[in-house]
């Protein structure tokens, strides 16, 4: 609720019977995606992750360690029969980008999305008992959207820190450098890249729903999480792709209201 507030919020809207595991499964993800922001050493950081990567291997031994999250997340893979190399991929995927620097391209974007994102909705449809092609073909997409745009939204962030992630390749057709971030330019140029990164997430929303009618309604829940993307876009084409805009820093006090709606009408 208090790190991941709009994954709590989708979680709530799951079936009784998956939702304590989707909790659990969240819970664990935070773990691995704090480490980066809370260390002053990689050393530290590979030494989190090489614990997370032992609770997994331990998990599937059926000997979890006594730590809250790891207990409540082996219960969820005895539940649910999870997928073990998709949790791996996770904490694989954190601890290569502990290495803190911009990616090249928007595919190395993607990927680290695909590994961290799509991974944790591949989990929730084994969680919904759902394992059918097309409602992972859409969980790829959303998950690399959903990567994107969590980029976009940690770029203000990560700026007072002096630190800039994007696509550097994109930055580089429009004549930009990291330096015009950290200062907080709000130049043509600067939103233009901005503009092609989040254009780029709403390729991959479209995509996702292009084979909705293919999607089984029952994964449906699983892919909630749009409404949030929806919702950030939206904002940021009203502020002209201003990144640096207060608006969007903001908590959306509406979102319980839009997932309600877009649940009763079983639409993702």
């Amino acid at each position: 609720r208090k790190r991941d507030y709009e994954g709590f919020l989708c979680s709530l809207l799951l079936p009784a019977e998956s939702r304590t595991s989707a909790f659990a499964l969240r819970a664990f993800n935070m773990y691995p995606f704090q480490i980066k922001d809370s260390i002053t050493q990689k050393t530290t950081g590979l030494m989190r992750m090489q614990f997370w990567r032992d609770a997994v291997e331990d998990i599937y031994s059926d000997n979890p360690p006594h730590q809250p999250v790891a207990t409540e997340l082996w219960r969820a893979v005895k539940r649910h029969n999870l997928t073990k190399m998709w949790l791996m991929k996770i904490i694989d995927e954190r601890e290569k980008n502990l290495d803190d620097r911009a990616y090249r391209n928007i595919q190395e974007l993607e990927t680290y999305a695909e590994n961290t994102q799509s991974a944790l909705l591949y989990l929730t449809l084994e969680m919904l008992g759902v394992r059918d092609i097309h409602a992972d073909h859409a969980a790829s997409h959303i998950g690399k959207a959903q990567g994107i745009v969590t980029c976009l939204r940690a770029t203000p962030y990560h700026c007072t820190r002096r630190k800039v992630f994007l696509p550097m390749d994109i930055c580089m057709l429009h004549g930009v450098s990291q330096e015009d971030f950290i200062r907080g330019k709000q130049e043509k140029n600067v939103r233009d890249v901005i503009y092609d990164i989040a254009s780029q997430a709403h390729i991959h929303l479209q995509h996702a729903r292009s084979f909705s009618k293919k999607v089984p309604v029952k994964a449906y829940p699983a892919f909630f999480c749009t409404v949030a993307l929806d919702d950030y876009l939206y904002n940021m084409r009203k502020v002209d792709f201003n990144i640096f805009h207060p608006s969007l820093q903001n908590k959306s006090t509406l979102l319980p209201l839009y997932l309600y709606i877009r649940s009763w009408k079983k639409t993702y």
